[in-house]
């Protein structure tokens, strides 16, 4: 089983750069961290709810423009994903207070091996899942990690992403009923963005092409139960799950400090919480059908937020996308942390 493990994090060693990445937001007033190790051992959250440890990481390098994401496929090579950048809203800009506690006792994960980085609390529970994509039906995602090289943070494709587990960025929790996702304030960004992800991107056809539908044409749906468990310090802010479109995010979900709410084009479109707390358990719902986006919260039945929506080349987004960096006064190891529980997508 480690064997396994080891191979996946070895077939990291394989990224190199390509072309332009579309899925990121832009940072409206940081530019790129600089590479540190991530945090682990998530501290406990503000209502309860410990977050999350795991194991060794890898070096993030340093974060700045210029430069591609790059890819890990079947085989292990690098692969190029071409588009344009999107932009965040006004209120990423400048750095906020203090959020929640300290981060501190953050290991130095320089030199860190290989095996250090696959082997971790995934395949301790052999009656239990042991990678994530025992947990969640990842078929048709990829994932994006806060390292790898300035401006090319590595992705994970299928099939590699079946067996693939990186602590502390991608890993199951030590119940085995969450996968954790953590990106570190110093981490790796892509080339249009000046915040580091743990992210999934929907996918189709098992993972081999990039999803691209309309909020005009079908019913599009994704359903994740999930956990917010940590905030960076300086600037308290994640986002843990989106619509995107081919050049900028149509609505995100979005915690700033105690608020969780409905983000979109910089605005905010509506609270989901008005007080939420690190550690509680949720479920929100995006519906993307007849030139509208509803996002329901808890209350499936009722929407907290129904606007009109006439985009194309959209695509669901989920993990944690950290809003903040060095440059907005966060330590390197400073993380966002969420744990989803189940993530589902439907196209009718």
């Amino acid at each position: 089983m480690r064997a396994w493990i080891l191979l996946a994090a070895l077939g990291l060693a394989a990224a190199c750069s390509g072309g332009t990445e579309t899925d990121d937001s832009t940072a409206r007033g940081g530019g790129a961290g600089v590479g540190g190790g991530a945090g682990v051992g998530g501290g406990a959250g503000v209502g309860g709810g410990a977050g999350v440890g795991g194991g060794a990481g890898t070096t993030a390098g340093r974060s700045g423009a210029g430069g591609s994401m790059s890819t890990v496929d079947a085989a292990g090579d690098a692969t190029p994903e071409g588009g344009t950048s999107d932009a965040s809203g006004a209120r990423d800009a400048g750095g906020e207070g203090a959020g929640d506690r300290a981060d501190t006792n953050v290991p130095d994960l320089s030199d860190a091996s290989p095996a250090d980085v696959a082997d971790g609390d995934a395949g301790s529970d052999p009656s239990g899942p042991t990678y994530p994509a025992d947990l969640l039906d990842l078929t048709n995602w990829k994932l994006t990690l806060p390292v790898g090289t300035p401006g090319s943070p590595t992705e994970i494709r299928q099939p590699a992403l079946r067996t693939f587990v990186m602590p502390p960025y991608f890993l199951l929790d030590p119940a085995g009923t969450g996968v954790v996702f953590q990106a570190h304030a110093g981490g790796v960004t892509t080339s249009n963005s000046g915040y580091p992800r743990s992210e999934l991107r929907e996918m189709t056809a098992a993972g081999t092409a990039n999803a691209a539908w309309s909020t005009t044409s079908g019913t599009h749906t994704m359903t994740i139960t999930q956990t917010i468990t940590h905030l960076p310090v300086a600037k308290p802010h994640v986002v843990a799950g989106q619509i995107h479109d081919a050049s900028d995010d149509v609505v995100m979900i979005r915690l700033e400090r105690t608020h969780l709410f409905v983000e979109g084009g910089g605005d905010d479109l509506g609270t989901l919480n008005p007080s939420y707390a690190l550690g509680t358990r949720f479920t929100v719902r995006l519906v993307a059908a007849g030139g509208r986006i509803r996002v329901y919260y808890e209350d499936l039945a009722t929407p907290k937020v129904d606007m009109p929506s006439s985009h194309t080349d959209c695509y669901f987004k989920a993990g944690a996308y950290t809003q903040s960096n060095i440059a907005q006064g966060d330590d390197p190891s400073a993380y966002g942390e969420v744990v989803i529980h189940s993530l589902s997508v439907t196209h009718l």
